[in-house]
């Protein structure tokens, strides 16, 4: 039997297509997991009214679509708070990590951490995301740093996937840091990484897409460019941390393979953003990472615009330089650090963040024939989505057509004559 439809009316839609357009008496209608119809309230065909087997009236409220946090290091075990605190004394983050802190410190505790402790770990963070509006969520690996350390996270990955209302992509960092095992041999563990892991990973249906750190601390342009043709030879989509404390042309390599996205570039400029447009890659900024490792140079974010890059936000969430799980913070940090206009900051964590995942034309905007992820805010624009700190407005979260978090219930009513109310118990 094909699904019921479900109308959701009396919303402020704010669309998130290519022309951030707002519809301000809109509705949707629903039938499955996927958006049937948007448009003005006044214009929903009568053939799709008769359809419709539940109403939830949203009372004049916002509706976005479902947020997209498109960079995150969700999965690890431990924290960094000792490190944070040497930063606050003037320890650089590349100093911690070359004597063996940093990253690896976080590889040693992830490696010790059972999957069923990594779970527990991860999930609250995953939580507290999920809160603030967020349907699609990006999960790295890289703090294995072995085959089967790498396999384990990813895994967690994929379950938290199947325990939440959450679509989960899985990215393959093991490119992140030269673990202990191979300390002065960069190149041999960039070849295990690239001809060994990624194919077995892959074969087990744990790896989206395949992403490298590119920096002195880490690895170079020529290391990256056989990891992604290692990629290639698979199929899997590429992205890049590049430009985050230097400049080696990791993202004019990252440009040529058409990366999904290049992530930090505090140190990209006018040659770099014309690059990314013309290869379509997604610029993706992290300002919680930024304030926390205490500034330098911004994004350049008149240069993106210039070029036409298309730009999203993300959080970054890790333990390291980014410890936060809020992209709603990290919405305002990029509208009062980089100089993000509301609109841009919002189309950075939908439309934008959809492309940085590959996932354009499923997640990302209000249009029919997308996911029907969406949610719902009490505010009374959707410039508060990037004005308060601190403050969540978020009101409900739709996931694939599924009502899956209520902060206060919506009012709901059955074509069949039911009663009102909201949540699962009436669905």
């Amino acid at each position: 039997m094909p699904a019921t439809a479900t109308l959701w009316a009396n919303a402020r839609l704010a669309l998130c297509d290519a022309a951030m357009g707002e519809l301000a008496q809109g509705a949707l209608v629903t039938r499955g997991e996927r958006i049937v119809w948007v448009g003005p309230a006044s214009e929903l065909p009568a053939s799709l009214a008769a359809e419709v087997a539940e109403r939830f009236d949203l009372e004049g409220r916002w509706v976005s679509p479902g947020l997209i946090d498109c960079h995150t290091h969700l999965v690890f075990a431990g924290t960094r708070a000792a490190e944070s605190a040497e930063r606050l004394r003037g320890v650089s983050y590349e100093s911690i990590a070359r004597r063996g802190g940093g990253i690896l410190s976080t590889v040693r505790a992830t490696r010790a951490a059972t999957e069923q402790e990594l779970l527990e770990q991860s999930a609250p963070r995953l939580e507290a995301l999920l809160a603030e509006g967020i349907t699609t969520l990006e999960v790295k690996s890289g703090y294995g740093l072995t085959l089967d350390a790498e396999a384990k996270m990813l895994r967690v990955a994929r379950e938290l996937g199947r325990r939440y209302p959450v679509r989960i992509c899985c990215t393959l960092l093991a490119a992140h840091m030269v673990p202990p095992e191979y300390a002065g041999r960069a190149d041999a563990y960039l070849d295990e990484v690239a001809d060994v892991w990624l194919p077995a990973l892959h074969a087990e249906g744990l790896v989206d897409a395949v992403d490298i750190f590119c920096e002195a601390i880490a690895f170079d342009v020529a290391q990256a460019e056989r990891l992604f043709a290692a990629a290639a030879r698979l199929g899997l989509p590429v992205k890049m941390h590049a430009e985050q404390l230097s400049n080696l042309g990791g993202s004019l390599l990252a440009a040529r393979h058409r990366a999904l996205s290049c992530d930090h570039l505090e140190f990209a400029g006018e040659v770099e953003a014309r690059a990314l447009a013309q290869s379509g890659t997604v610029a993706v900024l992290l300002p919680i990472a930024y304030y926390c490792l205490g500034g330098g140079p911004a994004p350049p974010l008149d240069a993106l615009r210039a070029a036409g890059t298309a730009v999203a936000v993300s959080t970054d969430c890790n333990p390291g330089s980014a410890p936060g799980a809020s992209l709603l913070l990290a919405l305002n940090m990029a509208t009062r650090l980089f100089g993000l206009q509301p609109q841009e900051a919002l189309a950075g964590v939908t439309r934008h963040a959809a492309r940085a995942l590959g996932l354009q034309g499923e997640v990302g905007t209000l249009a029919p024939g997308q996911y029907a992820d969406f949610a719902v805010w009490d505010v009374e624009s959707a410039e508060e989505l990037c004005y308060w700190v601190g403050l969540n407005r978020c009101r409900a979260v739709i996931q694939a057509g599924r009502l899956s978090r209520e902060m206060r219930p919506l009012r709901c009513a059955r074509a069949s004559g039911g009663g009102s109310g909201g949540g699962e118990g009436g669905r």
